[in-house]
């Protein structure tokens, strides 16, 4: 996805209170406005995909869902999803991660080793797969999904080797060939190299998504804010929907995008583990900023079609290819 250079914004560094879980952070959805800003489902051309009960993944094009997958017969959450130029569907559901095609066959598929959990996947061309499994100990791998052979597996440090649930949600490779990894339980977010190596790491109190910058910046969510920060860990940019959007309740924000236009997309979980959908005043599912915090777009769509709850949204308005990566010597 393209991401323009970032406009110094003048956001004051402001944190909420973080929720102690989840549960709490779903009692807060409250109503929000009826009439949204934007083109609803028009705004832009998407894939959508949510951890709930159900493990779905759309593709919205022109107002209208396009394509859409569901697997009733499977177990986990979908945590990540990545749709390819060539029209697979990278997705990682917890207790797998696999590859399906445009006609729903699964090409490739990793279940998740017992006592682990894979919540994050990234394409690096079209013959291999990197992947994070929680676990004690905690993986990074990438697996030539053609022959089976684990091409690269080091470990990465966690805060709580039993906790497996609670240690990553989200990563991504960046353009200089290393791992951007939030470290949920650790409280930081970290860089590393092909090798496992370090590469810098900086303070994060409650990190869920990390995404790079075109400009060599990353976007780390907080929950409950979004900041922008340099490679020397300044922080550049602040984005608090609890102030900056308060009309619009976003206690649950699990990942966020900079758009090719220079604005944030930012998205918002309801947990439906904790409580039933109250479908008279469902939360909203996703909100776009401008540079300046103005609101441009509300994604709310519960109903004709039913969505669900959000966890990633790739923008497909322009052609993309997230698969052009490279990790290491493996490209």
């Amino acid at each position: 996805m393209n991401q323009n250079p970032i406009i110094v914004l003048t956001f004051a560094l402001s944190f909420s209170p973080l929720v102690s879980d989840q549960s709490k952070a779903a009692e807060s959805d409250v109503v929000s406005p009826q009439v949204l800003p934007g083109k609803g489902l028009a705004q832009h051309d998407f894939l959508y995909a949510g951890e709930s009960k159900q493990r779905r993944a759309f593709i919205v094009r022109k107002g209208q869902v396009v394509w859409s997958y569901d697997d009733p017969a499977g177990r986990g959450e979908i945590s990540d999803a990545v749709l390819l130029s060539n029209g697979n569907l990278l997705l990682a559901h917890q207790f797998a991660v696999k590859l399906i095609s445009p006609e729903k066959k699964v090409l490739w598929n990793v279940d998740a080793p017992k006592g682990t959990e894979i919540h994050t996947a990234m394409p690096i061309g079209n013959e291999h797969v990197l992947y994070v499994q929680n676990g004690d100990p905690a993986l990074v791998k990438v697996v030539n999904i053609k022959t089976g052979e684990t091409k690269k597996e080091f470990q990465v440090p966690v805060g709580n080797p039993k906790g497996v649930h609670g240690q990553f949600r989200h990563g991504r490779i960046t353009d200089r060939g290393t791992l951007l990894l939030a470290h949920m339980d650790a409280k930081k977010v970290c860089e590393y190299d092909a090798n496992g190596k370090e590469v810098r790491s900086f303070p994060a109190p409650n990190p869920w998504g990390v995404t790079p910058l075109k400009n060599g910046n990353f976007l780390v969510v907080d929950r409950p804010s979004i900041r922008e920060l340099t490679l020397r860990g300044e922080t550049v940019a602040t984005l608090t929907p609890s102030t900056d959007s308060p009309d619009y309740k976003m206690p649950s924000l699990q990942m966020a995008w900079r758009l090719p236009n220079g604005n944030t997309l930012v998205n918002n979980w309801f947990n439906e583990w904790s409580g039933k959908l109250d479908r008279t005043s469902p939360p909203v599912q996703a909100v776009e900023f401008a540079p300046d915090k103005k609101i441009v777009w509300v994604l709310r769509s519960w109903e004709s079609p039913d969505l669900g709850p959000a966890t990633t949204i790739q923008i497909l308005d322009e052609p993309s290819a997230p698969e052009q990566v490279s990790f290491g010597d493996i490209k």
